[in-house]
This record gives structure tokens, sequence and C-alpha cells, in this order.
């Protein structure tokens, strides 16, 4: 006879527990007690625990959006509904070179630092004011931080059109030690944008080392994923491989159409280097991305929608062929007039994508810009779109390799302790969907629509969404990185 458990304060019964590692579900009750899974297993026994049927449904672990933009929304909108409401957990911050914390604006945001909220939100001048902050507004979601590169060298140099100085690498180095001895989980790099396009190798691998050092992670988005592709992806290799740390290659794409059909390729030239240093990637489950508006970008193959423009705000929603064509343009001259503005570029292969997300190393990450007027759909929609569209409807992938990508995976990359997986003693960070009806909602033409099928979402063991809303207290935590 099985022994009580008194200690249980949830009791989910009857659901098909798909625990994150990649194995076969099975059909199981949890049990939490306070913040922790305590028992797995056939039949539990309720005794004075609240017992909450799930048979039909699937108990997994919250999902882990590794690649966000979230640095400041995650304190200026604690309930993280875009989040929360497809079953993510915990979001990962601090992508793509661009870090909230440390600076500051006199006037308007520099690109691409305005993808992340409003001169008045950059109010921290050390990572541990931030980490505060964040624990302060206890968010609906888990928040971990990455050190943007490019915020960095904003702060210690006082011209970004060349590589630093010794001097200024130190001063740079400092600053990063200090972020990851508060709990950042390791330095992004967007060699891709502006402030960083002068960075040398010398700069980036003497960063890299010092993450190395501390037992953190380095994300890249890459300088060209267009034609220049594989020599960027090199490069980031380069920047990794003599300090061995772990390098994650952000939103991987071949982008533009003269690349289509290179997913082989590239994918070949990251097993090969996974032979000799680790090396992840992550990507959304769409064919568009959406950053700054950029004029380099508007080469006249792709088309391109206008998300946001501060000087023309009228045009949000067009496209910027459209646009063009109404004021007498080029693409280039009228995506220059928007600025500053976001757009969405549709500049992806269906089939190339498919191979990227299907990929044994491949993370899901929404990548989405919350701050963005009208956002790209993949901010509101990318985890119930791999669980519903990709893995149920198109079988590209099994729904526990799904699940394993977007949980155990990238909790293990991310070394991220006690998360990713259905097992005692883990955080009860845990997401409730109906495998049958979960999609996403959100479109190009109405991108906040939240996803269908998320039933329940617990965080921290608390119950944080139910019945298509948020209920309870907010119970999201800083996360600072296993090591």
């Amino acid at each position: 006879m099985a022994s009580p458990l008194p200690s249980a304060d949830i009791v989910l019964k009857g659901g098909t527990v798909i625990d994150g590692s990649g194995a076969p579900a099975f059909v199981a009750d949890v049990a939490l007690a306070g913040d922790t899974i305590v028992a797995v297993g056939p039949s539990l026994p309720i005794g004075t625990a609240q017992a909450i049927d799930v048979s039909g449904l699937v108990v997994a672990p919250g999902f882990i959006d590794v690649h966000t933009h979230d640095d400041l929304v995650c304190i200026t909108q604690p309930d993280m509904l875009p989040k929360i409401s497809q079953g993510v957990t915990t979001v990962v911050a601090g992508n793509c070179g661009i870090s909230a914390p440390l600076l500051r604006f006199d006037e308007a945001v520099a690109e691409p630092f305005n993808l992340l909220g409003a001169r008045e939100d950059f109010a921290y001048a050390a990572f541990a004011d931030y980490r505060r902050a964040i624990e302060a507004a206890a968010p609906r979601v888990n928040v971990a931080a990455l050190v943007g590169h490019s915020t960095l060298r904003v702060l210690c140099m006082d011209d970004l059109e060349r590589p630093a100085t010794p001097a200024e690498r130190e001063r740079m180095d400092a600053l990063l030690r200090d972020a990851l001895a508060e709990g950042a989980l390791g330095m992004s790099s967007g060699v891709f944008y502006a402030p960083a396009w002068a960075a040398d190798l010398e700069e980036l691998q003497a960063l890299a080392r010092t993450v190395a050092e501390a037992g953190g992670v380095y994300t890249a988005h890459i300088r060209d994923e267009r034609e220049g592709i594989i020599e960027a992806l090199k490069e980031a290799f380069a920047v990794a491989a003599p300090s061995g740390a772990p390098l994650i290659l952000s939103h991987h794409k071949c982008a533009g159409v003269r690349n289509w059909g290179r997913a082989a390729e590239t994918l070949g030239l990251i097993d090969q280097t996974r032979q000799g240093q680790p090396v992840h990637l992550d990507c959304y489950p769409y064919t568009a991305g959406s950053t700054i508006i950029r004029p380099d970008l508007a080469d006249g193959e792709v088309e391109i929608l206008v998300n946001w423009s501060e000087p023309h705000p009228e045009m949000a929603g067009r496209t910027l062929a459209a646009i063009a064509a109404d004021w007498g343009l080029s693409q280039p001259a009228a995506a220059e007039r928007l600025m500053p503005g976001g757009a969405s570029y549709f500049q992806m292969a269906e089939a190339d994508m498919r191979s990227i997300l299907a990929h044994p190393c491949c993370m899901v990450g929404s990548d989405g810009l919350p701050h963005d007027k009208r956002p790209h759909p993949r901010l509101w929609g990318a985890f119930p779109r791999v669980l519903g569209h990709y893995a149920r409807d198109q079988k590209l992938i099994s729904l526990e390799a799904a699940v394993h990508k977007m949980t155990g995976l990238a909790a293990d990359t991310f070394r991220l302790a006690g998360r990713g997986r259905v097992a005692v003693g883990m955080k009860a960070d845990l997401t409730v969907f109906d495998a049958d009806a979960i999609i996403d909602q959100a479109t190009y033409e109405a991108p906040t629509r939240p996803a269908k099928g998320v039933e329940q979402v617990f965080v921290n063991g608390s119950l944080a969404w139910s019945g298509g809303g948020v209920v309870g207290r907010r119970s999201g935590r800083f996360l600072r990185s296993a090591t």
C-alpha cells in the first residue's frame, strides 16, 4: 500500500507526463510541495493535498524561452502575458549583444537598444541593481539574463567605429566579471548591429575567456546571416574555441532569397564543429524575422512588413514596397524615412527553417520584441506553434522531442539548475496543455492573440495561469547559473 504524502500541497492526477528528457510520454500523477516536485508515479495518494484532475492533458516542464528581449518588460509589465499564456515559465534576457542593465540614455534610446524599452526604463547602474529590481517586481515568470557585448562597448568606449584598446577591454572585462558574479548566465554578442560591427576577434575572445572561467555561456547573433553566413559562423566558432566557452548560435537562419537552401550546409558545418567544441543553436518557427528598420536589408527581393515607425506611425501594418511606391522612392530610401522603426522581414525558406528546428541541438527561442507597437506574432505564439503545427500537425518532430527542445535541452545548455524536467527534486515549473488543441493564434494581422490549449501553468509551485487568464500571486524568480 502506497504511503501517504502529507507534505504534498497539490497532486496533478492522471496526466500524460512528458518529462523534458526526450523520453517517451507516460501516464502518472505529479505531486508538488512548496516550489518542488516531490513525487511522480501512478495513483499517488492524495493525503491532505489539493487534487487537480489533468487526465487527457499533457504535464510538461514549464517552457524556457532561451532567446528574449524581455530585459525591461519583466519589470514594467510583470504579468508577462505574452509568455505565461503560451506556457513559458522562464525567459533568458539580454540577447543579441543588447542588454539593459548599466545603460542610461539622456535623450532618445539609441538603436538597437530601443528594442528593449523606453528611455525612462533604463534605470539600473549595476547588474546587482537590475537583479534586485527583478526580485522586487516578482514577475509571473522566472528571469535569467545575459550581459550584452554591445552594452559593454557603449559603456567603455568613446569611439565604436574601431576595435577596443587593451585598456577598454580591461574595463569591459571588469563589468562582465561583476555581472557574472551577480548571477548573469554569460555574455551575448551582436556584431550584426552597429555598436559592435568594429569588434575584432581578440576583443571577443578575451571576453569569452572570462565567460568560460565563470562557467557561463556565450551566445552570438552572428555578423551575417545572408551570403556571408559561413564566414560569420566560423568567426563565432573562433571566438569561443580558445576558451571552450559553450557557444549558442542565436536564431539560426539562412536569410535572403540568394541564401535559401543552405541549411544543410550550415548545419553540416555546425555538426562538424561540434565534434571539437560545444555548440548549440536556437530558432523560432516562422519564416520572417523582426528587428529595427535598416535600409541595407531592403533588398527588394523579400517582403518587409513595417511594424512601427516613430516618424510615420500611420504606416504600421503596411509593406515597405507599398509605402515606397506611394512615396515614389526606392525601398532603401523609404526605409530611411521610416527610421527609427521596426519591421518583419520575410527572408527565410520554410524548408530551411524546418531543417534547423528539427536539428537535435536546436532549442526554441521566441526572439519576441515586447515593446513593438505591432509585434511579430512569435512574441505570443512561438511555443504552441512548435507543439501544435510542427509536432502534432506536420509531424516534423515528435511531441517529446519538441518538449525536450524547450525544456530539458534549454535548461542543460543554459545551466539552469533544477529546471527543465518533471522529476522528483526539480522545481515545480509545469505547463499543462491539451496536445490535441494547442496552437498559436497570433498572426501578422492580429499579432497579440493568445494561443489555445494551454490549460494551466505553475511557476515555482504556484498556479500562475488557468482558464485562459492569470491567477494567483506572481512567483517568478531571478535565476542564476548552476555553476
